[in-house]
């Protein structure tokens, strides 16, 4: 870790070496200074305050990222069972009750039932791709920023710096999940082994999955 201190105030703030050369903005009075212009004897100095915010190039909180606990393909897999299960059930009680309406208004029509079959099989099949569609995309945007199957097993969905994902990052990140399905299961089990725990669809969408 490096140190500088603002020109203004002289609040000094504590950064990651591998930002030095960048500016910083301190976060009492928005002063831009340099990293380079940092006294290497205050680098030493341990019993120097430093600042408890950590502010990346553009300003921005990036205190405790080094602390991401990521989370691993067996966890993730168990979180995909709960949802698995939740979504099943759902489908299974929506698709029971358009089944009756659909069934309902169509046998009134006097429609034959080789007709009925097929069209309620087309529409639960669409169904099911909508909910699955909503279900993941809304719920891991939330405020929440996880399904069910991840608040269980205590993981959320975030961005490379730890933040809440926007729709349409989520809506990115689960039509990838094809990609990782055409790769035999090999881009969902790239979570099990990539640096940051990774699969293919986050790594296509920048996100991570972490342990709250």
């Amino acid at each position: 870790m490096i140190r500088f201190n603002c020109s203004r105030c002289g609040q000094e703030i504590q950064v990651s070496d591998k930002y030095a050369g960048k500016q910083f903005k301190c976060p009492k009075c928005l002063e831009v200074n340099t990293a380079p212009n940092i006294s290497e004897a205050a680098v030493g100095q341990a019993d120097i305050p430093v600042a408890d915010i950590t502010l990346d190039a553009g300003g921005h909180d990036i205190t405790g990222q080094q602390e991401f606990y990521y989370a691993g393909f067996w966890l993730r897999f168990v979180a995909a069972l709960i949802d698995s299960l939740v979504l099943t059930a759902g489908g299974m009680v929506l698709g029971g009750f358009l089944g009756c309406l659909i069934g309902g208004a169509l046998g009134a029509a006097r429609v034959d039932i080789q007709t009925v079959q097929a069209v309620s099989v087309v529409v639960g099949y669409i169904i099911g791709i909508v909910l699955n569609w909503l279900y993941f995309t809304i719920m891991e945007c939330s405020s929440r920023q996880a399904t069910l199957g991840k608040m269980a097993l205590g993981i959320i969905v975030t961005d490379m710096d730890g933040n809440r994902i926007s729709f349409g990052r989520a809506n990115g990140r689960y039509w990838g999940k094809i990609i990782s399905s055409l790769t035999l299961g090999i881009g969902y089990i790239m979570a099990g082994f990539t640096e940051k725990k990774q699969a293919l669809h986050d790594m296509m969408a920048g996100c991570l999955v972490v342990k709250k």
